[in-house]
């Protein structure tokens, strides 16, 4: 079966050139291959853009002074990599302020305590039931006391660390929008800078729903056949073929009141980072197989109206055929409609050819730049 697109219309070709039209010239001689039935590939193609795998906006969590900037723009960083430093001088003193005051809540729930076990001790002689209760009350205000101090110390030994901004994913780092010495403010708006992750990188596609449907409406009649599982291929902007294949993340769940279309997001390795986020793609689907004929491109024409043709040799005569195609697959229309398996399909000799032209067969096969050549139907002698 061939399946690739034919270099010219018709022509001087070698098949032409190897015998002239029968006598009296009323016949011409074209070129046929035989058409075979095949399981086809079904793919749909539809656009893409990249989307980042993990995207961050870096903000400070405590206010100050930028005191360094550790990373060095376009290079990798960890999870937990330090990027700016605050000066921590004011935090490094409030730390040691709360640690002072749990020191002495914890001198005070001593006291207390050693209060409540005396009285224990002491109950019925000299210390009465009042006295015990406004002991345990006191130990209990002093443990509470020293609670509050140990959960001040806890928040003040946050915002120290948080004088270190690290970063929580990953990837790479853009320049940074502030320099050493610019003061910064808690949760503030801007952003000192954004940290990507690039590997692995999610492409989202789009696909309207009455496509869907349609494909939908195939594999439930049976006109296409479901295969082991997707093939998910990417076209980069420069035109070639990504070489890692990607897989399905999130199919469509709803569908855009805006544009009629609902969204997919695919996922593909990006060690090299060929793909970038932001990049408009192109994304190839192949979802199954269906029974069709391949009919070369070449063998082809198409009119104005859109409308598809080719010629069959059919006892003797040029036959016009009309084409329903569903789409190409290696330089060939994918044909549905129009011819059948086992038709003489004529890929050489079309000029000028008319439809009821009387026609002599000869058996061609095409190569993969799309020369024809007769078919050699015998063995050499010798």
């Amino acid at each position: 079966m061939v399946t690739v697109i034919l270099s010219s219309w018709g022509g001087d070709s070698s098949a032409q050139q190897a015998g002239g039209p029968p006598e009296g010239g009323r016949a011409t001689e074209v070129g046929i291959i035989t058409l075979e039935n095949e399981a086809v590939p079904f793919t749909t193609t539809v656009p893409g853009r990249a989307v980042a795998y993990q995207q961050v906006d870096i903000r400070p969590r405590v206010g100050g002074m930028i005191s360094e900037i550790v990373y060095e723009s376009g290079r990798p960083v960890a999870a937990g990599d330090v990027l700016f430093r605050i000066e921590d001088d004011t935090y490094r003193a409030d730390v040691a302020s709360a640690q002072a005051a749990v020191d002495l809540a914890q001198a005070s729930v001593d006291a207390a305590q050693e209060t409540v076990t005396r009285y224990e001790n002491l109950l019925g002689t000299g210390v009465t039931a009042e006295d015990m209760a406004t002991a345990r009350v006191a130990l209990k205000q002093a443990e509470a006391d020293r609670s509050s101090a140990e959960a001040a110390l806890e928040v003040a030994e946050l915002d120290l660390a948080r004088t270190e901004i690290t970063s929580p994913i990953s990837g790479f780092a853009t320049v940074p929008s502030v320099s050493v010495g610019a003061l910064v403010t808690e949760n503030q708006t801007d952003a000192l800078t954004t940290v990507t992750r690039l590997d692995p990188i999610y492409v989202d596609v789009a696909e309207s729903s009455r496509r869907v449907g349609e494909i939908r409406n195939r594999f439930d009649t049976g006109a296409l056949q479901r295969g082991d599982r997707l093939e998910i291929d990417l076209e980069l902007e420069t035109g070639e073929t990504y070489s890692g294949e990607g897989e399905m993340v999130s199919p469509g769940t709803t569908v855009s009141t805006t544009t009629g279309t609902t969204e997919m997001r695919l996922r593909f390795d990006n060690a090299e980072r060929r793909i970038m986020p932001g990049q408009y793609l192109r994304v190839d689907i192949t979802l199954g197989t269906i029974q069709a004929v391949l009919v070369p491109q070449g063998a082809t024409s198409r009119a104005s109206n859109g409308e598809l043709t080719a010629f069959v040799a059919v006892d003797g005569t040029a036959e016009q055929r009309v084409l329903t195609d569903q789409g190409s697959y290696r330089n060939a229309w994918v044909v549905t409609e129009g011819v059948a398996a086992g038709e003489s399909l004529i890929v050489d000799g079309l000029s000028n050819l008319q439809d009821g032209a009387a026609v002599t067969t000869v058996p061609v096969t095409i190569s993969e730049d799309g020369v024809v050549t007769e078919a050699q139907t015998g063995t050499d002698e010798g």
